[in-house]
Order: C-alpha cells, then structure tokens, then sequence
C-alpha cells in the first residue's frame, strides 16, 4: 500500500510525483471515443489545423483523469473510502499528443469526519505540469480517508 491513511497527513504536505507519462494520439482518440465527446478539435487533424493551436488538442477530460491517476499511488492508494469531490478546476494550457505529463500534490486542508470516526477528509491540491514546466491542469480533490488501523 503506497497511500497515506488521514491521521499521516500535514496540511502543506507536498509531493512530487514520480510517474510521468507521454500522451499519445491513441489515448485521446479512445477516450474522446469511449466518452462520446465528438469535438473535431480533438479527433479531426484537418479541422484542428484549421485552428488558432495549429495541431490535435488532447481531450481535457482526459488530461484531468490523468492528474488525478497519477497522484492515487502515493495519495490514497489503499486508504481510500470516497472521492467526495474535485473544485476549482481549470486548464490554463492547452495538452498536445506527445506532451509528457507530471503531476504534484500538496494537503490544503484537513477535517475529521463528522459521520465516520474512523475516517477523516483530506483536501489535495493537485497540478499537472508538462515537459516545458507549464501547469495544464489543477484542481482540488476532497478525499475521504481511513484513519490508520489501532
């Protein structure tokens, strides 16, 4: 088990992830696919020319679930109850197929849970950087967590 249980966190606890991955045109041509998400931008090389960004643009739906994949390992791998939500969520930089993606994570806040004892929430912070040190994505994911065991 690689995560943490709630009661091992600090608020600013901050982590850089250690797995990096390189988007390729299959991962955003199955997810726009499997997704139904039909945008031209992400599936029509043509139409995508055609555009201010001059290329293919990776599907951003993609790009956050891939934030979040790589920061489960050494977050919440084996300790997790829920994801109870993600906010603030925003791309501020377009993600393009051969991009290689990194993500970090740091506790912004720390609550015992009111209804379980035996858990608590831990918001994180998380940031997905490309190669070129631009943040393509971040948000906040409030985590519910396992109390670690007596």
């Amino acid at each position: 088990m690689a995560g943490r249980f709630f009661d091992e966190w600090a608020i600013g606890d901050h982590i850089v992830h250690e797995t990096r991955r390189t988007v390729t045109e299959t991962d955003n041509l199955l997810f726009s696919t499997m997704t139904h998400n039909p945008q031209p931008l992400h599936l029509d090389v043509e139409a995508a020319k055609a555009s201010e960004f001059g290329q293919i643009l990776v599907n951003g739906t993609f790009t956050f679930a891939l934030m979040i994949g790589l920061s489960v390992g050494e977050t919440t791998l084996g300790t997790l109850v829920a994801n109870l939500g993600y906010d603030r969520l925003v791309h501020p930089k377009p993600v393009f197929i051969g991009d290689t993606m990194r993500a970090e994570s740091e506790v912004s806040d720390l609550k015992d849970s009111r209804s379980r004892p035996d858990a608590g929430i831990v918001t994180f912070s998380h940031r997905l950087i490309n190669q070129r040190d631009e943040i393509v994505c971040q948000c906040l994911r409030s985590a519910l967590l396992n109390r670690a065991p007596k």
